[in-house]
């Protein structure tokens, strides 16, 4: 299938301006008479609900907690990025595409990308509007601090909580259109089908988790605002609820998966510390504006380490490695993310690491304690300073924080178009869900822009296009299509059901995720990847053999939510496989050892590889099609990525 990325034409700083005057629209007497689904209350979804609403669209919002507000954007701690340049350090619109492709590795779409810059602007002021509580300057103009990947500061933020109080803003702007009656919420609803009719979305299947009903609910457009799938690495930084269904299932009924193999390793988490942990924390990328990175220059020193024979307080300087201050003077600790953690990785291969496992680098804020004072990085940082304490009961204050990479994001996701709509006519994919801005790497505080871009000031303007061509007439849930679709629904429960294996869904859940981690993790090589595809296949076939649930489908039942979940990362993980077997090159956060510079750094191979891969649905134990949207870099010339 050729893949139309719906791009406009012109001038880069002029397309999303004439595609908004192109794209067709819905008159205001008529919105009303359109329903539309968003699935996920996270920023992506409450921010498109609300807006969606607001235009006077009927909309149905599903979210699987009993509030929007526990939707896992409540975790972001470090910031959102704008091109708004109030430090006056050069920042720019085009700076911020700029370093956002650079970031991805050159593996993104120039449009799509450029019109994330643009609205970047207008996020901030609609946050600021509802009441988002940013830090400020003594003067009382919003504060800004640095990130990686980019040498201006250009992230607001709100101490270490800002996904909370952005998502705080949104669920705000929600709960004033549910109180009209715009939007209706239907909560501890997850979603297990998409319902299409003649090839386009027509609705959605659900199960409530409290009483196990199966419902069906129709609605002219349906917009998928679900996150991400890094669960499928067991550990991670998401919530343990976060998963890929939703997605999966759309995939399942036409919807491309695009990059799935893009997983962003985040390099300043906590280290794992037991085989029984059940989730990573994440420390924001944000302290790496203030702390220093580093090891012991010596194996020696860092055996002692562990072993308690010295204490960190008694390495003196020289003996002391600051590894991304030294390999990167002109970014130093502010390198991209997966940069930084292929390096925290080298280290501790090379046997340097810190801890009990010597799994971890250090990350040391003496510096800037001696420079300001404590609580000058308390008022910055003090309640990420309080997690980290609470978790491990050590005082970052008074000794340095130990980290190592985490899987934190995933860049892949469903194949959207400029619109952000996806294979599926009538389907759209918004924020973590859609694969459409960041590449092959994720620069720090972009998420919460992605996602509140895709729900404010674009889906908005796209949905109508789609709509205007749509007939207003009622969508009937007596088509045989969701009939079809909720058999569909209750015969996989069933199944499930009546396995009566001896394994949990947790049991399996903990064998993929060490298969992904080893295989398809920091580093992947043909070798590796093809020794996991056949560990994944055998682990799919005693799922289905083995599986061990309790309980009925006519109740809350939390293992048969798991088992439905594992399931489809399963299959997922086996795609997420062939297409990093299928990428011949490193390029962001996917680092095949065979492809590499001298130097150790990604080795890209523009001349085969810069394309988009969207992965087809050929059906049940089918491998999957390829299809390829050929990238076109018009603004940006193609070099190796250097941050030194």
């Amino acid at each position: 299938m050729f893949l139309e990325s719906k791009s406009p034409e012109g001038p880069l700083a002029e397309k999303w301006d004439q595609h908004k005057f192109n794209v067709k629209l819905v008159n205001p007497a008529n919105k009303r008479k359109y329903d539309v689904i968003v699935v996920g209350t996270g920023l992506a979804g409450a921010a498109a609900a609300a807006s969606l609403a607001e235009l006077g669209y009927n909309v149905h919002a599903f979210t699987y907690h009993d509030s929007p507000r526990r939707a896992h954007s409540i975790a972001a701690q470090g910031g959102i990025n704008a091109a708004k340049n109030y430090q006056n350090d050069g920042d720019s619109v085009f700076r911020l595409f700029y370093d956002t492709i650079k970031g991805g590795d050159y593996r993104s779409r120039e449009a799509n990308v450029y019109r994330l810059a643009q609205v970047s602007v207008s996020i901030i002021d609609q946050c600021v509007a509802q009441g988002v509580p940013f830090a400020r300057e003594y003067g009382g103009l919003l504060a800004n601090r640095s990130f990686g990947g980019a040498q201006v500061s250009r992230t607001f933020y709100a101490r270490g909580q800002t996904g909370q109080q952005l998502l705080l803003g949104a669920y705000s702007a929600l709960s004033r259109q549910v109180a009209y009656g715009k939007v209706k919420l239907h909560t501890r609803s997850e979603m297990l089908d998409l319902v299409t009719v003649d090839g386009k979305a027509a609705g959605i299947v659900t199960r409530n988790l409290l009483t196990g009903a199966i419902e069906n609910h129709a609605a002219h457009a349906v917009v998928l605002a679900t996150g991400g799938y890094g669960n499928v690495f067991y550990l991670s930084t998401n919530a343990m609820y976060c998963n890929v269904t939703a997605a999966w299932r759309a995939h399942k009924k036409g919807a491309y998966f695009a990059n799935p193999c893009f997983t962003q390793i985040h390099p300043t988490c906590i280290p794992v510390s037991g085989d029984y942990q059940s989730k990573l924390t994440l420390m924001s990328e944000s302290l790496r504006n203030d702390g220093r990175v580093w090891v012991p220059k010596t194996k020696e020193l860092a055996e002692r380490l562990r072993k308690g024979e010295i204490k960190v307080k008694d390495l003196k300087e020289d003996d002391r490695d600051y590894f991304l201050e030294r390999k990167y003077p002109a970014f130093g600790n502010l390198v991209p993310r997966d940069v930084a953690s292929r390096n925290a990785k080298q280290m501790c291969d090379e046997g340097r690491g810190v801890g009990s496992t010597g799994l971890a680098v250090y990350l040391d804020f003496a510096d800037i304690i001696q420079r300001t004072s404590a609580e000058a990085v308390s008022q910055k940082y003090g309640n990420l300073f309080e997690m980290y304490e609470k978790i491990t009961d050590e005082n970052p204050y008074e000794l340095p924080m130990r980290i190592y990479p985490a899987v934190h994001y995933t860049m892949g996701g469903l194949w959207v178009d400029y619109n952000l709509q996806t294979t599926v006519p009538g389907l759209y994919a918004a924020g973590e869900c859609n694969f459409s801005d960041h590449g092959a790497n994720r620069l720090g505080a972009s998420a919460l822009m992605q996602g509140l871009a895709d729900g404010y000031f674009v889906i908005p303007y796209t949905i109508g296009d789609y709509l205007a061509k749509t007939a207003p007439k009622p969508v009937d849930t007596n088509h045989p299509a969701f009939a079809e679709a909720g058999k569909a629904v209750e015969e996989r429960t069933a199944k499930l059901l009546s396995i009566k294996g001896n394994r949990t869904p947790d049991q399996f859940h903990k064998v993929l995720g060490h298969i992904m981690w080893e295989y398809c993790g920091m580093a992947r090589s043909a070798e590796g990847l093809t020794h996991a595809k056949a560990e994944i296949q055998k682990l799919k076939r005693e799922f289905w053999q083995d599986l061990k649930l309790t309980g009925t489908s006519e109740e809350l039942n939390q293992a048969l939510e798991k088992a439905g979940r594992v399931a489809d990362f399963i299959e997922l993980g086996e795609l997420m496989i062939d297409d990093a077997l299928d990428r011949n090159e490193s390029c962001g956060g996917h680092f095949r050892e065979e492809y590499q510079t001298p130097e150790g750094e990604a080795l890209r191979d523009d001349e085969n590889y810069a394309y988009v891969a969207a992965w087809e649905f050929m059906g049940e134990n089918q491998p999957e099609r390829l299809n390829k949207e050929e990238l076109q870099f018009e603004n940006v010339k193609l070099t190796q990525r250097s941050y030194k």
